[in-house]
Order: C-alpha cells, then structure tokens, then sequence
C-alpha cells in the first residue's frame, strides 16, 4: 500500500491506496460505485485502516480508479466518492454535493419538501437527508459519513441555514458499520410535530420520534395516482402511519376514508391532517393490526372501493426473505378480499432484498388464493427525488402495484 498525494490551494492531502486484486477489477472500472472486501489486496496495512477512510482505489496495474470510502470490516469494503483521483474530500466537497442535490430537487418539486440526498445516487454513499421547510432530518449509515458529522452540519448550514437539523441515526446499517444507534436533535428545536406540504396536501410528521426519518416522501407519486382513482369511493389504507395516501385520497373526493396503523402517535397526525385538509368529516383513524384488521373486515364482508396495503418492510435481510415473501402473498390475498368488484388495491414493499418480479408473483399468488383476478394498471418505484444509481438497481427498492379487480 502507497500513499497519493495532492497540493491544492496550500492544502496538502495524503490518501492511502488500495489496490484491487487482479482479475477483480471489471466491473468497478466499468463504473459500478461499491467494491466487495474480496476484490481488494487486503494486506496487513488495508486491514489497519480506520473504518471510514478516505482511499485511493487503484487497479492491479496501479492505474488510478478514485477516490472511495474504506472499511476494512465490512462486505462492502469501499464506496465511490468520486472518480477524481486527485479529489479532496473535505467541507467544500460535501458543500458541492449538497448544493447539487438541491438545485435538483427545487427543479423537481419546488417546494422544500422532499428527499435532499439519497446515498451514493446523489455521490455521498451512505447519507440520507430528508427535508422538511426549514427542518433537516440526517441519517449516517456509515463511518465515513458519521466521522464527518460536523462538517457535514456545517455544510448544511452554508447551503440551506436549516433551523433545526435532527440526527436520525437508528437504522439496522449502521451496525454493520460498527456505529451505535442515536436520535437526537442536533441543533435547534423543535415543539411538536412537523408541518410539511406533499402533493397540494398538508401533513404533520415526528421527525425525531417517528418511523425513520418522519415521513415516506418515496411514495409520493403512488400517492397521487390512487387519489386520482378514489372520487366517489369507499377507501381504506392499512400501514397508513400519518395518513399520507389517506388523507389525499379524502381530498380527491373519496366518500369516505379509513386510516389503518397500530401507532396512535401517527394517527393523531393523520387526523391533524385531515382537519387541516378540510376533510375530518369524511376521515376515520383506526387503531389495529393491518392483517387482524383485514381478516376481521373479510370475515364481516365489508368492501371497499380503494384498498391500499403499504407496510413496513417484510423482508430486513436475506434470511427472511422467504417468510417474507409469503407476507406480501398473505397481505395481498387479504387485501384483495376487501376490494369490491371493479375497485382498485394497491399493494406496495419497500424491502431492497425482494426484487420487483419477486413482489409481483406474490402479489399474483395472493390475487389468486383470493379468488381474485384483474389487470395491472400501474408498477412504479420511488419519486424522483430518491434516484436510482445506474449501477446499482438494487438500490430501486420501492415497489408499488396497483391493480383493478373483477
């Protein structure tokens, strides 16, 4: 192992270089942005290296690749930063960043509300950020990022003078990473929940102790193009946490709408919403288990014009993927059995490790242990502002179906 070095601006940066192993290097070279820990020379000097240093990536031949995150302790040994041999990676560097993921977003949407960073799509592995107006929510999922925690605020702080920034730092990632898990406020305050805009509506989120980082902004199309299908309908939604697609749902002319979750924290803010939104007289929160509540639905024959089954992630690794799966099969067989004839179910998932042909035979089994068939009007992924990486497809991991059943 070798040392790179660059003078820039009388600032003078020394990187250490991991070398690839011959006959590993194709497919990073052809542009893929994470290196697995048996495609590197790991010697005695690699392995010494902090989890979260800054590397210079060469191939066997000693031609540069770039700069890359290391952690000599996990799977995923080093995550692209930029392909910049010579890059620094300081306060300017996630500077640059920031401002180019929030000249995108505003071109999107613009209103502040939305996913600012979403890891390596947006060059900077292992961050997300969620904004909220003038509220940041922050989320480390590795050494890199979390060594970097004050520049990183004092970045955010140059592009966007947040009044309050919350770090989110709990999920399952950061484990791997050898972190510990914390929520706290990291600068600010806050006294309750969270105004937000999403879609024309107006929502309330707990950022600080809601599920991640408060509110799902992935779904925000989804949420949409059910809307536009539910004037006039009877509708319900199961996992519906603080009544986003419920609530829109209600403002696009359902005659009536049902709000499923077992958090009473959450439904006290879907029906704060709904109040907001002008539609509490047509809003319903319902404290339950989605599966006790759809069982308990069928067995009485109840009906509903719009049924929409969003849950939390069934499958959180590898090895529960085949109970999982048979989770989405029992949901959407559940859910189908409550979706009137001619009515409309949307069935979603947002665990990475099923792939979206995966999710879709087990939505179709589950439509036939219903009894059940239709046609599909609709498969989607996340809004835009939680972009895919071209070489990274698995990071698509929002799946959304939505169907009409005879």
């Amino acid at each position: 192992m070798t040392e790179s070095t660059r003078t820039e601006a009388n600032k003078t940066v020394k990187y250490p270089s991991i070398h690839l192993q011959a006959g590993r290097q194709k497919r990073v070279v052809n542009g893929h942005p994470w290196v697995y820990s048996n495609e590197v020379q790991m010697d005695a000097a690699a392995k010494a290296l902090p989890a979260g240093s800054p590397v210079r990536l060469l191939e066997p031949s000693g031609k540069p690749v770039g700069i890359f995150t290391f952690n000599p302790h996990t799977l995923v040994a080093a995550r692209l930063l930029s392909t910049d041999p010579a890059a620094v990676i300081d306060g300017a560097f996630l500077e640059r960043r920031l401002r180019a993921a929030t000249e995108l977003r505003d071109r999107l949407f613009g209103r502040p509300f939305y996913r600012l960073v979403h890891a390596e799509a947006d060059g900077l592995p292992g961050l997300i950020l969620d904004r909220f107006g003038d509220v940041v929510t922050v989320q480390a999922n590795s050494a890199f990022i979390d060594q970097r925690m004050d520049l990183l605020l004092e970045a955010l702080d140059r592009v966007l003078a947040p009044r309050a920034v919350i770090l989110r730092n709990d999920s399952n990632q950061r484990g791997l990473e050898g972190l510990a898990e914390e929520n706290r406020l990291a600068k600010g305050e806050l006294d309750g929940p969270i105004r937000l805009e999403e879609n024309g509506s107006v929502f309330f989120a707990d950022p600080l102790g809601g599920q991640k980082t408060g509110w799902f902004y992935d779904q925000r199309d989804n949420r949409a193009f059910i809307a536009g299908l539910a004037k006039g309908a009877r509708v319900i939604d199961f996992y519906s946490y603080n009544g986003g697609f419920a609530v829109q749902c209600a403002l696009a002319g359902a005659e009536s709408v049902v709000a499923v979750d077992r958090s009473q924290a959450a439904l006290d803010n879907a029906a704060r919403a709904a109040e907001a939104n002008g539609v509490a007289a047509r809003f319903e929160a319902r404290r339950a288990d989605a599966f006790e509540e759809m069982e308990r639905l069928g067995a009485a024959e109840e009906r509903f014009g719009v049924v929409i089954a969003d849950p939390p992630a069934f499958v959180k690794s590898k090895k529960d993927l085949a109970a999982g799966s048979r989770a989405y099969r029992k949901m959407t067989r559940l859910a189908a059995r409550i979706t009137a004839p001619g009515g409309y179910l949307l069935c979603a998932s947002c665990s990475h490790n099923v792939d979206p042909p995966a999710f879709a035979e087990q939505v179709a089994r589950g439509l036939t242990d219903a009894g059940r068939t239709g046609r599909i009007l609709r498969s989607a992924g996340a809004a835009p502002d939680h972009p895919v990486h071209p070489h990274l497809p698995e990071s698509a991991y929002l799946k959304a179906i939505v169907m009409q059943l005879d």
